[in-house]
């Protein structure tokens, strides 16, 4: 099961109260107050984890209360401070305030925490307030609540490469060609209703070049509006660096005109409103072993209008398989030092 939605609400600990209290020992006249304060309340912490690769603990269990402080005691004792409650997210979780939508916090790297509510502070005992001219208080202060939230999670996937396209293009034979994932693969749409990710290793130990590439279940006009698994889905392509487009150029597909099916997808990326036309994008017609001569060629002349590299591929023989890899890892590579030189830039200012 993929989760990649959750809503949780977190409640940290109250603050202890203090205590108000006097010393009543033996030979010890007039022992003064000695109230303890009140321990600290626990705090929310959430944390980035690479073992975790949903959010499907937290559609189960929404709710998190981190512990309360002890109160104090007598003694001058202080309370115990609160136990914390530490929650684990995969990487690529984004989390928003439920209440005004504003983005909290990103965890795009692993082992990164945040704390996402502050736990109470303990209350003063009244040995705190005395002084030379109030040397017996009967104040003492009530611990703090902690803080309580609600958020909204959202899971969007760390990949480098995005694989898009209609249904059944032949996505997922693909990914299941260049890595070692084993997505379902059947000849009906909508076989794929989750993301898949493939490792991918081109070259030999001296120059090898590695990327991860995310099989996006397939995409239909009205996406960006929620139709087939629209929004659901297309939030996982925001994060990658590059985009393979899958064009099916055979007869089975049903659909004739290859060119809207690829202007069709390329305006729902556009109107997602994350920049995603914005994207290097790579062009691939499919299943080249049965290709319609009319349909490749139709695709070959909107490529070559639209300056827009197109590679030929049949996923079931292999043929144009090892080319892709390759264009796709120098793409790849070149987008990473690209991106690495504009982060040194924006340090160095």
């Amino acid at each position: 099961m993929f989760i990649d939605e959750a809503k949780i609400r977190v409640k940290a600990g109250d603050g202890g109260n203090g205590c108000m209290a006097f010393r009543r020992e033996k030979f010890v006249p007039r022992g003064g107050p000695s109230g303890g304060d009140g321990g600290n309340g626990g705090d929310v912490i959430m944390e980035s984890s690479e073992r975790h690769n949903t959010l499907v603990h937290f559609r189960f269990n929404p709710e998190y209360k981190a512990e309360r402080g002890r109160h104090g005691e007598g003694s001058n004792k202080t309370g115990r401070d609160g136990g914390n409650v530490v929650l684990k997210v995969p990487v690529g979780t984004i989390v928003y305030d439920d209440e005004s939508g504003e983005k909290v916090f990103d965890f795009s790297a692993a082992d990164r925490s945040m704390v996402i509510a502050r736990g109470g502070r303990g209350g003063r005992g009244n040995a705190q307030f005395a002084t030379p001219t109030h040397q017996a208080p009967r104040e003492c202060e009530p611990g703090r609540p902690g803080e309580e939230h609600t958020y909204r999670l959202e899971l969007k996937l760390l990949a480098d490469v995005g694989l898009v396209g209609y249904p059944n293009v032949g996505k997922s034979t693909l990914i299941s060609r260049i890595s070692a994932a084993r997505p379902k693969i059947a000849d009906y749409p909508f076989t794929t209703l989750e993301p898949n990710l493939g490792v991918v290793v081109v070259g030999d130990a001296k120059d090898e070049i590695s990327f991860v590439v995310a099989d996006i279940p397939g995409l239909i006009e009205g996406a960006h509006t929620g139709s087939g698994l629209g929004t659901q889905f297309l939030r996982h392509i925001e994060r990658t660096r590059l985009l393979v487009h899958l064009v099916d150029v055979s007869d089975g597909s049903g659909r004739p005109d290859v060119v809207k099916d690829v202007e069709v997808i390329l305006a729902e990326l556009a109107s997602f409103g994350a920049h995603l036309e914005e994207k290097p994008i790579l062009m691939v017609a499919s299943k080249i072993d049965v290709a319609n001569k009319e349909k490749l060629a139709a695709l070959k002349r909107y490529c070559k209008k639209n300056k827009l590299k197109l590679y030929e591929i049949s996923a079931v023989t292999g043929k144009g398989i090892e080319e892709l890899k390759f264009a796709i890892a120098r793409q790849v590579q070149d987008l990473r030092e690209r991106a690495a030189q504009a982060a040194g830039e924006a340090q160095s200012t």
